[in-house]
């Protein structure tokens, strides 16, 4: 236990690597975000961390506070949250002078925030003195090689200091990190343990509510659940009244150790739960700045975490850390003990998606993914056994619907590239939802309860309409799921940590078929996963997990054969722009579902499924094509009757991503079987005599592609001809399958607004593209839909590696049609 403490110390000491360039400025940064009841933001972010108190993700403050003191200098320094309102005005007997250190700023990538500060050294020093560097340094590691590390519902903060004179650090928390009512009553304790014989142990703030409310929110906030805010026993601890512990810290230094007895409520003399270390930085040698840090560790612990209408009816869920950890108190010395692993998966993480993410995209580009992946996980819960794990998700600000499916599809391709487990976890309780009869329609379920954390499905039905969006959705991420698992080792695999790992197989046919039995050491570091799929592997896992569920995949796809072609009058997954009939992005989405039911088919051996949906599907396209494109040949129509408009065809992607880009044409088109009383409609015209690369014509992509560059606005691609506003994470799938000059100005637009934009909380996706770049109304925020924003990591590493050069001809073309018109200039000009 000692080498452990002694590793996270020392792992600690270090200056996380976070984003040394980021170059992007969002309005917003996250802090400590790890599922729908733990997210801390800070806000008003272009300025300093003390302006404001850091907020909720709804933009509710929460109290979390920093405070600096430079001992007999009687300076006292805010560094996060406003603590110094408690400080001024400061009296001449206050013992105290409120200052203001010098803001260097902030960096972060896919799992850290860094907040820089510089100290200026007290007058008493000589004037050769250099300031003291102090970084706040948030982490809330992801981590795609351990999920049980993701599940861990804890972050940590590590503060950092580098100079040559002493500074006192307080940190507080208070009681809205367990409530949004201001006035619930809590109650708290202090607990400390001991990590072995002369050994520094660990002291824990406890925080909850007095009564708690099980599975109940207010304004978003849960009403159930603790606190547990540790650090390593050597410092100083205290509770008590805001103001006077921030008082006392200013003029001394230090607390006292006492625990405030009075309970009460959150804002009744405003209680507050702190520690203060005392770091000793006087160099004997002059010149050579010392380095400290001291580690503390934020979590929220739910037991259980939802309620779910599972096959065995209305289940109090557990969460998955309760499977490996027999108390939360184990789970958290864990916890804190494991920074130094869990840090180096995190930063192993976060540098391969900014390598990946600058040969996708652009210097901009590391910084949007880096900002989405914390977003994207904060969304969600892990829950279920190691033989059965689940991944629950709220549809955050929207609306709160739990586990909604058209959600989760904008989100996937994060989910794809970090880890695709989690994406088949995500899906595992819909499905067996769905296949335990409690759902009556045929086509596919729009979420599995009207708002998290109560998962009590929809058994009269009457679910938010959108079939076929949701048949396609659901169809579509089934195929990436099945294309992830098929590669061979010497292959490159969809996800480069998927890869890793053995390739042990769970035979128990009750268990999924992605169990988490069975965790591996690697490189000394304990509880990772096995290897996804891959060879053999990967098959048998196809298999037995379309097998298992196979009758739902096909009544999908039956769906979608009678009516995605021509889809009524319904909402797509862009619900707030109202319903519409006969949707050309919709239909296509549809038709692309039961291309890829054909490869699901053919994947678990079933030829005669398969080539039926791979004929109506071409047939299918094909009529799509003669109804959805402009009369002109320009571009894609929002509706099929709606003359003169125009759509960005997101679903484009889909194609793509499933490697249908790459398919040669289909000659088996006669040969259709019936299928619930329907025969594939004849070819449309022209299509005996045109050639035709993939699935959905090349030409198609190139007219999207071109009318792209010349609708964009300032701020990015308008979603369809009707409004100016857009949404990031279709703007990023319709990009990913552009030519590069296109995909550049979008991004060169995107970077832009996150700069620019007036918008106050987490990553929207749905913002005007011209004025402000605000809200348009409805206001998103935080959703979980930024995951779309890798969009461009996920498709470079599709079909082996191969799925962009699929879509080579786009440059080509581009280049040829530029030199073309250097010429036609040229003649222009000699006539």
């Amino acid at each position: 236990m000692r080498r452990l403490l002694q590793a996270a110390v020392a792992a600690s000491a270090l200056l996380a690597n976070a984003a040394e360039a980021s170059t992007l400025t969002p309005p917003v940064l996250p802090l400590i975000v790890r599922n729908p009841y733990l997210s801390t933001w800070l806000g008003d972010a272009r300025e300093a961390p003390w302006n404001t108190w850091p907020m909720f993700w709804t933009g509710q403050e929460v109290g979390f506070s920093v405070l600096a003191a430079v001992p007999k200098s009687d300076l006292v320094y805010p560094l996060l949250g406003r603590a110094q309102d408690s400080l001024l005005p400061s009296q001449k007997d206050s013992g105290y002078v409120v200052a203001y250190p010098t803001y260097l700023g902030a960096k972060y990538d896919a799992s850290t925030t860094n907040l820089t500060y510089l100290i200026p050294a007290p007058p008493s020093y000589p004037k050769s003195t250099q300031g003291l560097e102090v970084i706040l340094s948030f982490l809330s590691p992801i981590t795609p090689t351990s999920t049980l590390r993701q599940a861990i519902p804890a972050s940590y903060l590590t503060v950092h200091v580098k100079g040559n004179f002493n500074v006192d650090i307080y940190v507080d928390v208070n009681g809205l990190w367990v409530s949004g009512d201001r006035g619930s009553p809590i109650v708290w304790e202090l607990g400390e343990s001991e990590l072995g014989e002369g050994e520094k142990g660990l002291k824990t703030w406890k925080v909850k509510r007095k009564i708690e409310q099980l599975l109940t929110e207010h304004e978003d906030r849960a009403e159930w659940g603790t606190l547990h805010f540790t650090a390593s026993s050597e410092v100083r601890h205290e509770s008590g009244t805001s103001a006077l512990l921030r008082q006392r810290f200013a003029r001394t230094g230090t607390l006292q150790d006492v625990v405030d007895p009075a309970f009460r409520s959150i804002m009744d003399e405003e209680p507050v739960f702190a520690f203060a270390k005392s770091f000793r930085l006087n160099s004997t040698s002059g010149s050579t700045p010392i380095t400290d840090s001291a580690l503390f560790t934020i979590a929220h612990i739910q037991d259980p975490v939802v309620q779910y209408a599972a096959a065995r009816g209305l289940t109090f869920m557990r969460p998955l850390w309760a499977s490996w950890f027999e108390s939360p108190e184990s789970l958290l010395t864990f916890h804190y003990l494991d920074y130094r692993n869990a840090n180096k998966l995190a930063s192993n993480y976060s540098t391969q998606l900014a390598e990946d993410a600058y040969k996708s995209g652009s210097t901009d580009y590391v910084d949007i993914v880096a900002l989405s992946a914390r977003q994207a996980m904060g969304a969600t819960s892990f829950s279920g056994t190691p033989d059965n794990p689940i991944l629950f998700l709220k549809e955050i600000s929207s609306n709160g619907n739990f586990q909604t499916i058209d959600v989760i599809f904008p989100s996937f391709p994060f989910f794809l590239y970090t880890n695709p487990r989690w994406l088949a976890y995500l899906l595992e309780p819909l499905i067996e939802h769905m296949l335990s009869g409690q759902y009556p329609n045929r086509y596919a379920m729009h979420d599995l309860g009207t708002h998290f954390p109560n998962a009590t499905g929809h058994a009269d039905g009457y679910d938010e309409y959108m079939p076929v969006e949701e048949c396609g959705d659901i169809l579509i991420m089934g195929l990436a799921i099945v294309n992830s698992l098929r590669y061979d080792v010497d292959d490159s695999p969809g996800s480069v940590w998927a890869s890793l790992g053995g390739d042990s197989l769970d035979s128990n046919p009750k268990s999924s078929a992605f169990a988490l039995s069975e965790l591996e050491t690697r490189d000394e570091i304990m509880g990772l996963d096995d290897r996804w799929g891959g060879s053999t592997k990967g098959i048998e896992q196809s298999k037995k997990w379309i097998g298992k569920s196979y009758r739902l995949w096909k009544q999908w796809t039956g769906y979608l054969v009678d009516f995605s072609l021509e889809p009524q009058n319904q909402l797509s997954t862009d619900d707030f722009a109202g319903w519409l009939a006969l949707q050309t992005n919709l239909a296509l989405k549809g038709i692309i579902g039961i291309k890829a039911m054909s490869e699901m088919a053919e994947a678990i051996g079933n030829t005669a499924d398969a080539k039926h949906y791979r004929n109506i599907s071409h047939v299918y396209v094909e009529k799509w094509e003669e109804f959805g494109i402009s009369r002109d040949g320009t571009h894609a129509k929002l509706a099929y009757d709606w003359y003169g408009s125009w759509t960005t065809l997101y679903n484009l992607y889909a194609d793509a991503l499933l490697c249908f880009h790459l398919d040669a044409p289909s000659t088996d088109l006669p040969a259709a079987s019936v299928m619930d009383g329907q025969k594939p409609l004849k070819p449309g015209h022209g299509h005996a005599n045109r050639s035709k690369t993939g699935f959905v014509p090349q030409h198609i992509y190139k007219i999207q592609s071109d009318w792209y560059y010349q609708v964009r606005q300032k701020y990015g691609l308008p979603l369809d001809s009707r409004h100016l506003y857009t949404k990031t994470d279709w703007e990023f799938f319709a990009a990913a399958v552009m030519s590069k000059k296109v995909r550049g100005a979008i991004l060169e637009s995107v970077a832009l607004w996150v700069n620019e934009t007036d918008t106050d909380r987490p990553f929207t996706d749905l913002h005007n593209t011209e004025g402000h770049g605000g809200f348009p109304g409805p206001d998103f925020f935080a959703r979980p839909v930024v995951g779309g924003h890798f969009a461009f990591l996920t498709l470079g590493k599709a079909c082996g590696g191969n799925a962009m050069q699929g879509l080579e001809f786009l440059d080509k073309m581009e280049i040829a049609e530029e030199g073309q018109n250097r010429v036609d200039g040229l003649q222009n000009g000699e006539l």
